[in-house]
């Protein structure tokens, strides 16, 4: 496929980049310079703030770009309410999740989006990643190859999670099933990633499309990093039960 192609199939898909931010004014400008580079005038980012006590709002209301739609929270909710919010309010055929501490690889947009457009039936798609350290020094080069293989089926990703939310883009139709989150799992990223298992297709790209940033203040770390065996085996068996919940409501049209 010729790049004049891609762009004007591109012309034909809006894209929203949802993320949430949270005292994150150290990266935060890096991460929307790599993302405004590489989207057109009618996508848009929405950024919900969740309560930031630092410069981040500051430096997000800088830009003054008009794709750039910011929503405040008046208090803390958390990752994970903060990041429904953006996807909720988000009007875009195509939806990236981002976080605010990554960068973005020139071509990600431009890869991710030709999957779409040459394969209709994926709903979701998801890349590896590079790692990289909080002075941007890569510290590996592959996200997989230290979380292990890449594998789709459900019960194995229940189990040790591999849909690596910074990474993800999926079609609209998608929010029927994955929204609203439910109030008790533990991760965004791993009851998208399953649900799509079950009710639509993924494809995934083994190469870098992003930096992810590891550091002592990453929000989604923060939420896992610490947890102890007996919470991540209660976790597993709430997004259990939700997961059977969903499927009661949809009937199970798999």
């Amino acid at each position: 496929m010729s790049y004049q192609n891609i762009v004007i199939q591109k012309k034909q898909m809006k894209i929203s980049i949802c993320m949430a931010t949270y005292n994150g004014y150290q990266y935060v400008k890096n991460q929307l310079q790599s993302i405004l580079n590489q989207i057109d005038e009618e996508d848009e980012i929405i950024i919900v703030d969740d309560a930031s006590i630092d410069n981040t709002l500051f430096i997000i209301k800088e830009f003054q770009d008009s794709r750039i739609k910011l929503i405040e929270n008046k208090i803390n909710l958390g990752v994970l309410k903060t990041f429904e919010s953006a996807i909720s309010n988000s009007t875009g055929d195509i939806i990236f999740l981002s976080d605010q501490d990554d960068v973005w690889i020139s071509n990600k947009v431009e890869k991710i989006l030709e999957v779409f457009q040459k394969h209709p039936d994926i709903t979701l798609v998801l890349s590896d990643a590079q790692i990289i350290d909080s002075e941007g020094r890569i510290t590996a080069d592959s996200f997989f190859k230290i979380r292990g293989k890449f594998v789709a089926n459900p019960l194995s990703n229940i189990i040790k999670n591999k849909y690596h939310g910074c990474t993800l883009a999926f079609r609209r139709e998608m929010l029927e099933v994955f929204l609203p989150f439910p109030a008790d799992i533990p991760m965004h990223d791993m009851w998208m990633g399953i649900v799509n298992a079950i009710y639509g297709k993924v494809f995934y790209i083994g190469e870098p499309l992003i930096q992810h940033r590891r550091h002592d203040n990453n929000t989604s770390r923060g939420h896992l990093g610490h947890a102890g065996i007996v919470q991540m085996i209660k976790w597993r068996l709430t997004l259990v039960k939700d997961i059977i919940n969903l499927l009661i409501k949809h009937r199970i049209k798999i």
